[in-house]
C-alpha cells in the first residue's frame, strides 16, 4: 500500500541530480547525494534513510516489471521464515550480441543474468539488482562491506554477494521469487572482449575476497592459500596453451 524510493547520486557530475528532480513530484522519492565514489558507500547510505519493514535494492540499469514490487511484497508476506528475496534477471540488449557471447562467454557472472528457474527455496537465487531483505537484518548492524564492489574501473566485483555470503553464513534463508522480473540492460561496450576480459578478472578478485568470508586457510605460499597457488598455475598453463594454439575462445 505504501513505498518509498531512496535515489543515492553517488558523485555524479552530469545532469544526473536535474533528471531526477524532474520526478520528485510523480514519485514518493528522497533524493541524497553522496561525493565518496563506491557501490556500497552508496548503499549504506540510502540504507539510513529507508523506512517499513522490507527494502528493496535494484541498480541504474535495470528496468523492472510493473508489478515487480508488488510480487517482493506478496512473496515476502507468503514466506514469512525467509528473510531475503530475489528473482529473475533478464539481459536487455542495446543491440544483438554476437555468436561469440552467447556461445563462449558465461552469462551469468559476465552480465548478471539470472534466467527464469522454479519458485521456492533456491540456494544462491539472489542478485543485488533484484534483491529484497527484511529491514531488521540492518538493523542487526549488517551493512554493505565498503571495500568491495564497483568503484571506478579496477575493484573486486561481489558488492551484494558478499553480504549474501555472509547473512547465508547467519542463518537468514533466502527465496526465488519467479513473477518479480527485471531486465537488466546490457550496452554495446559491455560486449567487447576487452571489457569481457576485464570483468572477468574483476569476478576472480571478488570469488576470493567473498569465498575468505569466515575462512582460515590451513596452508600458504608467500601469503597466498596453497589452493589458490594451484589454481594460478593451471590456469597461466591453460593460457600459454591457448595463445600457442591461437585458440581465441
Amino acid at each position: 500500500d505504501e513505498w518509498k524510493l531512496v535515489v543515492v547520486d553517488n558523485g555524479s557530475n552530469d545532469n544526473t541530480k536535474k533528471v531526477l528532480k524532474e520526478f520528485i513530484p510523480l514519485l514518493p522519492m528522497t533524493l541524497l547525494f553522496e561525493p565518496r565514489r563506491g557501490k556500497n558507500i552508496a548503499l549504506n547510505t540510502g540504507l539510513a534513510h529507508t523506512e517499513g519493514d522490507l527494502i528493496v535494492f535494484t541498480d541504474d540499469d535495470v528496468f523492472p516489471n510493473a508489478d515487480w514490487l508488488k510480487e517482493l511484497r506478496t512473496a515476502a508476506d507468503s514466506h514469512p521464515s525467509y528473510s531475503i528475496f530475489g528473482g529473475p534477471i533478464l539481459p536487455k540488449w542495446e543491440a544483438p550480441p554476437e555468436d561469440w557471447i552467447l556461445s563462449w562467454v558465461p552469462l551469468k557472472p559476465t552480465f548478471a543474468i539470472l534466467d527464469d528457474q522454479e519458485e521456492g527455496d533456491v540456494a544462491r537465487s539472489v542478485f543485488g539488482g533484484n534483491m529484497a531483505v527484511r529491514s531488521h537484518i540492518f538493523q542487526e548492524s549488517y551493512k554493505f562491506d565498503e571495500t568491495i564492489g564497483p568503484n571506478g574501473s579496477n575493484y573486486a566485483q561481489g558488492s551484494e554477494a558478499q553480504l549474501l555470503e555472509r547473512l547465508r553464513q547467519a542463518g537468514f534463508k533466502e527465496w526465488h521469487c519467479k513473477n518479480a522480473i527485471v531486465e537488466h540492460f546490457i550496452r554495446s561496450s559491455q560486449m567487447e572482449k576487452k571489457w569481457v576480459l576485464g570483468r572477468a578478472m574483476r569476478y576472480g578478485r571478488g570469488q576470493y575476497r567473498i569465498g575468505r568470508v569466515g575462512v582460515k586457510w590451513k596452508s600458504y605460499f608467500k601469503g597466498i592459500p596453497l589452493y589458490l597457488c594451484l589454481e594460478i598455475l593451471n590456469k597461466v598453463y591453460r593460457l600459454g596453451k591457448a595463445k600457442i594454439s591461437r585458440n581465441e575462445e
